[in-house]
């Protein structure tokens, strides 16, 4: 029986899925830090169909594009992960690829059209909040208890689904 496509995928399905070696993909999280798939008890991973679009977006730049390690980290900061996946799931359709650069510092003399700006109500100054970086640190510690524990609980969606099909 197949996977649905957006059921939870192991190591080894991640990296047959994608024609690459798991070494490759354990590789591709501590250089691309977005890239973060959920673990279970015992350090297990389970990756997203999310986790699979970045993976494959990240495949495509390297070997397709030709883009180097460096240069990827520089696509993931200057346009995001949301465009790295984008990337992966026309790849993943067999879509033509177009890399729009994100607006970037030009030493160009071109004047670069630019979308106006979104209205932004005024920051007073007694509206400025400091907070800690211990302070931001436990926020995303708790952040990160709630995304694991939002997929833990879409894992046992997926198994219950499963074996009532079954």
């Amino acid at each position: 029986m197949a996977k649905a496509p957006d059921a939870f995928r192991t190591i080894s399905e991640a990296a047959e899925q994608l024609d690459l070696p798991q070494h490759v993909l354990r590789h591709w999280e501590d250089v691309f830090g977005t890239i973060r798939p959920m673990r279970r008890a015992g350090g297990r991973r389970y990756y997203r169909s999310y986790d699979l679009e970045l993976l494959n977006g990240v495949k495509t730049l390297l070997y397709k594009e030709q883009y180097t390690t460096k240069g990827v980290q520089k696509i993931f900061k200057d346009n995001g992960a949301q465009f790295v996946a984008e990337i992966g799931r026309r790849a993943f359709a067999g879509e033509e690829i177009e890399m729009k650069p994100a607006p970037a510092d030009s030493d160009d003399d071109e004047v670069q059209e630019e979308a106006p700006a979104p209205a932004i109500p005024a920051i007073r100054e007694e509206d400025h909040v400091i907070i800690s970086k211990e302070t931001l640190r436990d926020l995303l510690k708790r952040l990160e208890a709630v995304q694991d524990n939002l997929d833990e609980a879409t894992l046992a969606i997926d198994t219950i689904v499963a074996l009532d099909e079954s």
